[in-house]
């Protein structure tokens, strides 16, 4: 269905409308603050599947937005801005792993750090700890069964 949201609407009113909606409603509003209002009431309450509408005076949709859950979002060959982002802390990860003596060492599916002075290249040492990667590492000798 499709709601039009009063100028004058206050916010309380706003939040029930919108929890009152269902999936694939549309609730349109001519007010940029009350839009920008709306839209963050549809993040803090995670309502999924709800578009929200800024109009013109001619009934022209001037800013959009709509909202889904994160399993509704279609596998892209590239990364998403959320992968983006853990990618480029794990690169901070290793940057402190370097400032701080670690070496990372590769063995078929495990990954182990050693301190960097006892680092004789070999990946062996008694100081060695084994990391729980959560099953993200692999090596490259990896066979999928």
């Amino acid at each position: 269905m499709e709601f039009y949201i009063e100028h004058d609407t206050n916010i309380k009113d706003v939040t029930e409308r919108l929890k009152a909606c269902s999936d694939g409603d549309v609730i349109s509003c001519t007010d940029a603050q009350l839009f920008d209002a709306a839209k963050a009431v549809l993040i803090r309450e995670k309502l999924p599947g709800l578009t929200i509408q800024l109009l013109d005076t001619s009934d022209y949709v001037l800013r959009s937005v709509t909202s889904r859950r994160r399993s509704d979002t279609t596998p892209s060959d590239q990364f998403n801005d959320r992968q983006e982002a853990v990618l480029k802390a794990l690169e901070k990860v290793l940057a402190h792993c370097e400032k701080e003596g670690i070496h990372l060492v590769g063995f078929s599916d495990d990954l182990v750090a050693i301190p960097a002075h006892l680092d004789d290249g070999s990946g062996l040492s008694a100081e060695a700890v084994d990391l729980n990667t959560s099953g993200v590492y692999r090596g490259a000798e990896y066979q999928h069964d």
